[in-house]
């Protein structure tokens, strides 16, 4: 079967994503977790989701149409980080280091600036767990143990919970 832009495939590794171009070696495709990607026709890692077959009538679809398409994906994927409110006390800060010795100049950085890596690294941990979860070749038991570290990690960033306005933004470890 020949495919044509707007199909969506599952990849074994990169997720579900939609196929954006063909050529004459194979698909461009945007990937959820994985981005922009060559795939050669040969390619046998993926599963066909919702085909779109090409023939020459078939309506073209744009890019603003991907788009769409792509940002739907991503947000039911949870690919797409929700906002995340920092207590207004907060807000407009500064964050300051300031070494031991008197001689070396302290370190200054907006503090939404910081608050925002944090956000980052928590996001990065929720895909990280999501795609442990569901990966097809770790058995149950090694699912368990890798999620162990995850929630110690977890744990350890809970001094940062400080910065969020809302508890259910807040990092959880293993005491709750």
């Amino acid at each position: 079967m020949e495919l044509a832009a707007g199909t969506r495939i599952d990849h074994e590794k990169y997720g579900e994503g939609i196929i954006s171009n063909v050529s004459i070696a194979g698909y461009e495709v945007f990937f959820a977790r994985g981005g922009k990607m060559e795939l050669s026709r040969s390619n046998k890692d993926f599963e066909v989701l919702e085909a779109v077959e090409s023939s020459d009538d078939s309506p073209k679809v744009s890019i603003a149409d991907l788009e769409k398409v792509f940002n739907n994906l991503l947000e039911q994927t949870g690919a797409i980080p929700e906002p995340v409110d920092f207590a207004d006390k907060w807000l407009g800060g500064t964050l300051v280091l300031k070494p031991h010795h008197e001689k070396l100049k302290p370190h200054e950085m907006p503090i939404d600036g910081f608050f925002h890596k944090v956000v980052m690294v928590r996001d990065r941990l929720r895909v990280l767990e999501q795609n442990i979860n569901s990966h097809p070749k770790l058995s149950d038991e090694d699912k368990v143990n890798i999620q162990q570290y995850i929630t110690r990690i977890y744990g350890s960033l809970t001094s940062f919970n400080v910065i969020f306005k809302n508890k259910e933004d807040h990092f959880v470890g293993t005491g709750k």
